[in-house]
């Protein structure tokens, strides 16, 4: 790591200009959350690998920003070369860089990996002290890198009408509505899951992720396509340019964005005008649309400034309004899901006991024997995380991992997003909560799930921590609130049997998920954070219910559904707002014996025995006779 520093404060100093600071983000071209291997550049300078951080390189120090879900996980992987700052509690990345880098001092940012928003508030912070950003002709990171993994010839695949449930033709119809109502000439796509949706295309070009590396520039009356040539086999091609849309290589989208922007960028075939818009109307408008949050800063600098309509793109919420085929697709996906998770568990219960001498899923005592002194097989975080995969893959339409498996003992479930690795993963242990976050990639949707177990006694703590979770997480999908209301609103519903303690968790309480697309979605989001302020929670949107308790050198507890959104049948209809409520659609059981059933009140408990009884009925199609049994048992009425 040493060697990686002094290598890029060299070419810092031979930069013309000189550079006081170098910004190495975590994002690549595409502003994207999860990163093929060959653009985790942030990783690589700074032995960080968690998927959200910054790091800030100067000649006399290097910085890491990341946020709550990894300040465990950043401490245990920094070197002593390296200074974690701590987001929501350090100043922030362009505060510290205006406060305490020289006057007139130059910072170095790749502008493909840099989006306008960032780009432009740091120039604002900037200009008291005369500071600057500089454009890097090529990235400084990729030059010291020396076995940087090679591009991947992943192949293009169409998504089924089946499975997206709209057409392309239908998309771009209201895209293009869109366009005119914003008098706009065209629009530019980044977004990798974006474009993939737009197009009703998927790829494997980034790990859990099934997008394609790609750009997309739709006009009035003509769309584009800008990929590696060599992924587009024949049948694709058909699709697309059937769509109307031309393929042109991933390069040519700097100066086609340039055409864009001068009116000349026109397709080779296409002569017609879509939506009854004329050639000489189009011709008026001047506006060029770009997503600020997404769109990187070499496409925005192509275009003429005063004529950049920069708002958020409107596939965004289009995508997050999932249409009725979507809707049932998710829901099959989340029943063979669970269907995975119960099978995990019952093999789990088994080998815990076989192995450890653990008293099991469902008695509550000491484990009998020494930790392994039964058993032929270790169990690791590790290779009990494959197994949990093997059971999905076994599954109708799986088609991968959608992150990877937060698979966690004890002290590890404490790091928010820990990842185990083969050379430093834990055993499991039947006197310690285990924490799996988990979730998959299936033709006809994508699911997440967390659920937090004990294969010996719990503690009286860890029951009531454990027990405040449910009752956050029973609290929130149980809400009902009228249209307009926003996730930051509902953020508070799944803290306050929490806070009763003095306890709460560093991070958001749910977010979207895709329709075989990405796990993390937007626009909308549950967090305390100020922007899930920015979009209300609409009905046939999907988002999570995740709140947790981390408990720094002991234990982790979360619990995570994927929720439905829906209108409400209300009694009444207070300001004719209309009302919506949540549709649980994952299915798999609760540990009873971590639960404290004196802290839960009637309706909870009527609400879990409901939850367990739909649990049974959905999933005993997909379970042997041994796993029905087991479920059976673990889903048993409670009473009090």
């Amino acid at each position: 790591m040493a060697d990686i520093l002094a290598s890029l404060r060299s070419l810092m100093a031979s930069h013309s200009p000189p550079l006081d600071a170098l910004v190495v983000p975590s994002e690549d071209y595409h502003q994207s959350e999860y990163v093929s291997a060959r653009d985790k550049r942030r990783a690589f300078v700074s032995g960080f690998s968690g998927s959200a951080g910054l790091a800030l390189i100067t000649m006399d120090g290097a910085r890491l920003w990341t946020d709550g879900r990894y300040f465990l996980q950043a401490t245990q992987e920094l070197s002593d070369q390296w200074t974690l700052m701590r987001m929501g509690e350090d100043p922030a990345v362009d505060v510290w860089m205006a406060d305490n880098l020289p006057e007139d001092a130059a910072v170095g940012i790749d502008p493909w990996c840099i989006s306008i928003d960032t780009a432009q508030r740091w120039e604002h912070g900037f200009v008291k002290k005369g500071q600057k950003l500089v454009q890097t002709s090529t990235n400084l990171v990729d030059e010291v890198w020396k076995n940087r993994p090679p591009v991947e010839l992943n192949p293009v695949n169409v998504q089924p009408m089946e499975y997206a449930g709209r057409s392309v033709d239908e998309k771009l119809k209201d895209l293009r509505q869109n366009l005119a109502q914003q008098t706009a000439r065209g629009i530019i796509f980044t977004s990798l899951d974006e474009v993939a949706w737009l197009y009703n295309i998927r790829g494997s070009d980034v790990s859990y992720c099934p997008v394609v590396h790609a750009f997309a520039i739709v006009t009035l009356d003509s769309a584009f396509f800008y990929v590696d040539k060599r992924k587009i086999s024949p049948e694709v091609k058909l699709h697309l340019e059937g769509n109307g849309i031309e393929i042109r290589e991933y390069s040519d989208v700097s100066s086609d964005v340039k055409l864009l922007a001068s009116n000349n960028l026109k397709h080779v075939d296409i002569k017609t005008v879509g939506n009854g818009t004329s050639e000489a109307e189009e011709n008026d408008y001047e506006l060029v649309w770009a997503d600020p949050s997404t769109c990187c800063y070499a496409l925005y600098t192509k275009l003429n400034f005063e004529n950049a309509l920069l708002k958020p793109s409107p596939l965004a919420l289009a995508k997050a309004l999932k249409n009725p085929i979507e809707l049932e697709g998710l829901k099959k996906a989340h029943i063979r899901d669970g269907a995975a998770v119960v099978q995990y568990l019952v093999w789990l219960d088994k080998e815990m006991q076989d192995n450890y001498g653990a008293s099991g899923y469902f008695l509550e005592k000491e484990s009998s024997k020494q930790k392994n002194n039964l058993g032929t097989r270790k169990l690791t975080e590790l290779t009990v995380s494959d197994k949990l995969e093997s059971f999905r893959a076994s599954k109708e339409h799986f088609r991968g991992l959608s992150f990877p498996t937060i698979s966690s003992v004890g002290p590890n479930a404490a790091i928010i997003h820990y990842s185990p690795h083969e050379e430093t993963c834990a055993e499991l242990d039947p006197d310690s909560i285990y924490l799996f976050d988990s979730g998959a990639q299936y033709l006809d949707g994508t699911t997440d799930i967390t659920r937090t177990v004990h294969f010996g006694k719990p503690s009286a703590h860890e029951k009531a921590c454990y027990t405040a979770v449910l009752k956050g997480h029973i609290a929130l999908g149980n809400a009902r609130f009228p249209n307009g209301t926003n996730g930051h609103s509902l953020d508070i519903l799944a803290r306050v049997p929490l806070w009763k303690y003095g306890l709460d968790y560093r991070h958001g309480t749910g977010h979207g998920i895709g329709s075989y697309l990405n796990v993390h979605e937007g626009p909308h989001l549950i967090s305390f954070r100020p922007h899930a302020r920015n979009v209300p929670l609409q009905a046939s949107m999907t988002v999570t219910d995740e709140p947790g308790y981390y408990e720094d050198g002991n234990f982790g507890i979360r619990l995570e559904n994927v929720l439905i959104i829906h209108e409400a049948d209300t009694k009444f209809n207070f300001g004719d707002k209309g009302y919506l409520s949540f549709e649980h659609i994952t299915w798999a059981p609760y540990q009873k014996k971590l639960i404290d059933l004196k802290l839960l009140t009637p309706e909870e408990l009527d609400w879990l025995n409901s939850y367990h009884s739909k649990c049974k009925d959905i999933l005993a199609p997909y379970l042997n006779e041994t796993q029905k049994s087991w479920l059976h048992t673990a889903t048993e009425p409670i009473s009090v």
